[in-house]
């Protein structure tokens, strides 16, 4: 069972922009499912807001543009962000502190990320190391204590390092953190992390197109009360339906540059799927669909329906997206005919060229 928390957001009403007003009160105070977030013990939406986006390596978004996400994801009833140190290196991270700012009475969990600033070297997470890079985050964020520091998809060897478990409690002892995860590639390293007694959540990408989490991560996650994050739930769009062959992305945009994993893992991009295989798995899904549900709704509420799970977090450019996005946690269930659908379309056209790699 999710541990689930109804909750109204506090109160403010604020005439500045990017400040809530009271039209927007209105909507914050709409209630969004929350689920307790594994061991951090708090509450947060079942859709959140994921900003990489917002940061770098997704085409250019403008600060204003980047504040007006962040205020629709919160008039919706979003109440978690995700970001890390590396993207924009702490822009995105400085946008999130400037909204903070902004809006003292908003309730809001940010979840954060480090180590991908440094060489990828279990030798790097020392808890000098750590600690600077956690400070970085807390001046970037402009808070004394950072509600989840994830470890960013590091080195294999740094899961099976109790070095490196005991700096992070070290860190939660001096009240810098008040709780870490950590942020994985593969199913191996989240069982590794979640058998960790103080690792509080584990993210990964999890999606109608990388389905191996369902067989053991989730399951393990909630025998041990940790929770789940689940990234990369469009798979970089290609679940949204928008994308032809012949679409074509910027040379800033790491769905460009990165398919062939030369600039980070290659599985972060569209979930490891060749470009036009994805396209034409897209166009199957969509076809599944009854009126009145459109791919990137459905393809979200799957991810919010998988036992285990306690938050979704897709990016978003436009307050448009954001809002579109929340809309998914009010939606019912997908039929048993369209999630049949949706295993057939991946047991044959995405299974064997993914399941066995992450």
């Amino acid at each position: 069972m999710h541990q689930a928390v109804g909750r109204d957001l506090p109160k403010c009403a604020r005439p500045d922009a990017h400040r809530f007003d009271r039209p927007a009160q209105a909507a914050m105070v709409a209630r969004m499912e929350q689920r307790v977030l594994g061991r951090t013990g708090r509450p947060v939406s079942v859709v959140g807001l994921g900003t990489w986006q917002l940061g770098a390596d997704w085409g250019q978004v403008e600060d204003d543009a980047a504040l007006a996400v962040l205020a629709a994801a919160v008039e919706s009833g979003v109440t978690m962000f995700d970001t890390a140190d590396v993207y924009g290196d702490g822009r995105s991270e400085r946008l999130i502190g400037r909204f903070l700012a902004d809006n003292p009475g908003v309730d809001l969990v940010v979840a954060t990320k480090a180590g991908r600033r440094a060489p990828l070297d279990p030798a790097q997470y020392t808890v000098d190391n750590l600690r600077s890079w956690v400070d970085r985050s807390r001046s970037n964020l402009g808070v004394d204590r950072l509600d989840l520091v994830q470890l960013h998809c590091p080195p294999t060897a740094v899961y099976h390092s109790d070095g490196v478990f005991d700096a992070l409690d070290t860190l939660v002892t001096e009240e810098r953190i008040a709780a870490y995860g950590m942020s994985v590639e593969t199913c191996a390293e989240a069982l590794t992390a979640i058998a960790r007694p103080g690792v509080a959540s584990v993210q990964i990408i999890l999606n109608a197109f990388r389905r191996k989490p369902l067989e053991e991560v989730l399951p393990a996650a909630q025998a041990a009360g940790v929770g789940i994050i689940a990234r990369v739930p469009l798979a970089s769009g290609l679940l949204s339906g928008r994308y032809t062959v012949d679409t074509a992305f910027g040379p800033d945009d790491h769905r460009a540059f990165n398919r062939d994993g030369s600039a980070f893992d290659v599985g972060e991009t569209f979930s490891g799927v060749d470009f036009a295989t994805g396209v034409a798995a897209a166009q199957e899904f969509a076809a599944l669909l009854p009126e009145g549900r459109t791919p990137a709704e459905a393809a979200l509420r799957w991810v919010i329906d998988q036992p285990g799970v306690t938050t979704v977090i897709p990016g978003a450019r436009t307050p448009e997206h954001a809002r579109s996005n929340a809309s998914a946690a009010g939606r019912p269930p997908l039929s048993a005919t369209v999630s049949d659908g949706m295993r057939t379309i991946y047991d044959t056209r995405i299974r064997s060229s993914v399941h066995t790699r992450w």
